[in-house]
């Protein structure tokens, strides 16, 4: 089983050392008389190799040392020697910058080795038929005072200021001939900010021209189908338990979704083998619902499995929300063309955007543009140069910063309120993301837990919703969304409910 499906399931504080998503920095067994050169090491082959590009603010000194587990004097001597050699210029309180351009294509491959209100009725039938087309829409159009459905992030934390700056900012620089139809692909300055933040975070290096900007994951995934079923795909892998709404999407374009099994270690690999698709549907940093992390292993056994023709398309929904283990890259940084990527800025800001990026491969790339050019000419394009100010000006990561302690506070009053009111439940995929997954005692009906839950005013996924075939029972608990006290609240009023469901199975 891969060390990052290990970790232990809740921390009170961050740790130091858990890893630094700019450039997947995780410690590991770097001696410590070491650990200045490798840092060197690592921060200049990612300048010279194009990943960091002229212009480029290195992390604050003091952030990089925290989420690395080094001293503050290890980073600082480590940035000196980069100075010293002309690959990066301090600017005072204008950070650390790149200079030094890159000695090979921006293109060419990265080498890689992955690190070892209160209902008192419930809207009758949402719980009745899961296959039905509408049960998610229905079921988060249901009423409830404390929503612990997965996926939604922590809401009031959006960076009003920071995005009310950016937005003045953008809208005094624009010339009048900017504001009319622009590059269905995308604004240009986003798919560039786009191109350096997956560099930096998922290890992917792609040129901005390849970035398709999208109306969040979902058209995404809905223009990947629609080409795929085109060219003749008729069957998709889907991880089991997989996400509910992207199989009931494949579905409505006419494609066949074909579970495969899930474990410990993530996508079993044999199982999609075994299955005959071409194509699979995988989320690897952050498995949804399970939470568990597709292993160093399975990775290699998925490279070998696209050397045949195989298609990857990578759903990294919620890759940036991580606590408690190292940072792991996108398939797509390992793979390459062999995978369609999709990332998005629902579960980092909100939702409500509606924007997100596809790095498809080559032969996807025609089609799946002109079908987006006919759908609606592109995403709108003054929010995408706010976020491209965002992402190129620090904000977004500092957002994330704060994000992180806000939700990992909230992931500790869950797993305590858990192991308090549930003790003989098993909890997973604590390590990181928004959700965690209960599994309940063999012949729970999960359903029954869900449906008497929103009752009482709690709103959850049954697992059950997830599973094409049947599985143990359990319960999918989102807690970015409410404070500590309230995930606490809520988790105590499931625990109530549990012994009347079972009661009724």
């Amino acid at each position: 089983m891969d060390s990052a499906n290990q970790q232990p399931l809740a921390r009170s504080k961050a740790q130091p050392g858990a890893g630094s998503d700019f450039l997947a920095l995780w410690l590991g067994d770097v001696p410590p008389g070491g650990r200045t050169t490798w840092l060197t090491t690592r921060i200049r082959e990612a300048i010279v190799s194009g990943t960091l590009g002229v212009g480029d603010h290195l992390p604050p000194t003091r952030t990089l040392a925290a989420e690395v587990g080094v001293s503050r004097g290890v980073v600082t001597e480590a940035y000196q020697r980069l100075a010293d050699e002309g690959h990066v210029v301090g600017q005072g309180r204008g950070g650390t910058i790149v200079v030094s351009r890159p000695v090979q294509p921006p293109g060419a491959a990265p080498s890689y080795r992955p690190p070892s209100s209160l209902p008192t009725t419930v809207a009758p039938g949402i719980f009745d038929d899961l296959s039905a087309d509408d049960v998610v829409d229905r079921l988060r159009a249901a009423p409830a005072r404390i929503d612990l459905s997965p996926g939604v992030p922590d809401l009031t934390a959006f960076p009003r200021a920071a995005w009310l700056r950016a937005e003045r900012e953008v809208i005094g620089a624009r010339a009048a001939a900017e504001l009319g139809y622009g590059d269905p692909r995308g604004a240009p300055a986003f798919r560039a900010a786009v191109s350096r933040w997956v560099a930096r975070s998922r290890g992917i290096r792609v040129d901005p021209d390849d970035v398709l900007v999208v109306a969040g994951a979902a058209q995404a995934f809905f223009l990947l189908a629609h080409v795929l079923r085109d060219a003749g795909t008729t069957r998709v892998g889907m991880e089991d338990p997989g996400s509910f709404g992207a199989r009931q999407q494949l579905r409505r374009v006419g494609l066949d979704p074909v579970p495969v099994a899930v474990d410990d270690d993530g996508l079993r690999v044999d199982a999609l083998r075994s299955s005959g698709t071409r194509v699979v549907m995988t989320t690897p940093a952050h498995q949804f619902p399970t939470g568990v992390v597709l292993s160093g292993a399975r990775r290699r056994e998925l490279g070998s499995w696209v050397e045949g023709g195989g298609l990857v398309l990578e759903d990294d929904y919620d890759a940036e929300h991580r606590y408690d283990r190292a940072p792991v890259p996108a398939l797509r940084a390992t793979l390459g063309d062999a995978v369609a990527y999709v990332g998005s800025v629902s579960k980092l800001l909100a939702p409500a955007l509606r924007t997100g990026w596809l790095i498809a491969p080559p032969r996807l790339r025609a089609p799946v543009l002109r079908l987006k050019r006919d759908v609606d000419l592109g995403n709108p394009a003054l929010p995408q140069l706010v976020l491209a100010h965002l992402m190129d000006s620090g904000a977004m990561e500092r957002h994330l910063r704060a994000l992180r302690g806000r939700h990992r506070a909230r992931r500790d009053a869950m797993v305590s309120a858990l192991a308090s009111r549930l003790p003989a439940a098993t909890v997973r995929g604590a390590a990181a993301g928004l959700h965690l997954v209960v599994t309940l005692p063999p012949g729970t009906d999960d359903t029954a837990v869900a449906r008497h839950a929103l009752e009482r005013g709690v709103k959850v996924h049954p697992l059950s919703l997830h599973r094409q075939v049947p599985g143990e029972p359990g319960l999918v608990l989102g807690y970015a969304a409410h404070t500590p006290g309230v995930v606490a609240e809520g988790i105590g009023l499931i625990a109530d409910v549990i012994p009347g469901a079972l009661d009724k199975t």
